[in-house]
């Protein structure tokens, strides 16, 4: 899969002018390169470029992969996370992006002070209230958030949202504008800072980061369609 490299290297150059359209620089946006389903093997394509962020979203399947990649990389997990499985979670990744309760992230923060660990989280919002996705309604985290930026064992960061599908990236575009909005209306209601805006995939990020988002993730438009299971090596 020579084209790994290459297609790497044409996100790259997309987030950073999108970057430069929304007035930011280029390091401003993080990417987040999305390896789930695909093997060792190829993700090694990403890291002889250079990539070491990467993102999961099943345990069972990261924790294989990680076994077989170099240390050192930097493993944020992206997928619904039962509380039944938050410890091996933060075992595994520094960052989890889909904290979408205020029982999850208690439950988090307990085994975090167990473990000794401190992890980023990204609080997810239903920014716009879909029956079928989890995340904290406005009010209901408006109510909430002091209490989980007081908990002394995760870092909150920021805001994540998963946008309603669309058949064109730019009908995406109301619902970045609309976390942003919550998130800077957070801020200036509370006093506290939540600099991190975790929204965009291979489909719309260039929008997501006209609207503000300071991390990407990005898998398709590097690996190509996903093939299902995960191959071995």
């Amino acid at each position: 899969m020579a084209e790994v490299g290459a297609n790497l290297s044409a996100v790259r150059e997309r987030v950073s002018r999108a970057a430069e359209r929304s007035g930011r620089d280029a390091g401003a946006v993080e990417l987040l390169v999305v390896t789930k389903t695909w093997p060792p093997a190829v993700i090694r394509e990403v890291l002889e470029a250079g990539q070491t962020l990467l993102g999961e979203n099943k345990l069972q399947e990261a924790e294989r992969k990680m076994a077989d990649l170099p240390s050192g990389l930097r493993w944020h997990f992206i997928g619904r996370l039962q509380r039944n499985k938050a410890r091996k979670a933060l075992e595994l990744f520094e960052s989890i992006h889909s904290v979408d309760s205020l029982r999850l992230a208690r439950h988090l923060d307990r085994i975090a002070g167990e473990i000794g660990r401190k992890p980023s989280i990204y609080i997810q919002v239903n920014t716009a209230g879909e029956e079928s996705k989890s995340g904290f309604e406005e009010g209901e985290l408006r109510e909430t958030l002091p209490e989980l930026t007081g908990l002394k064992n995760l870092q909150v960061v920021g805001l994540m949202s998963i946008p309603p599908a669309v058949s064109h990236p730019e009908a995406a575009r109301t619902s970045f504008q609309a976390l942003r909005v919550f998130r800077d209306e957070l801020e200036q209601g509370s006093g506290m800072r939540l600099p991190g805006l975790s929204m965009g995939m291979s489909h719309d990020f260039e929008i997501a980061i006209e609207e503000g988002s300071t991390i990407v993730r990005v898998g398709s438009s590097i690996f190509g369609p996903r093939t299902g299971a995960v191959a071995q090596g």
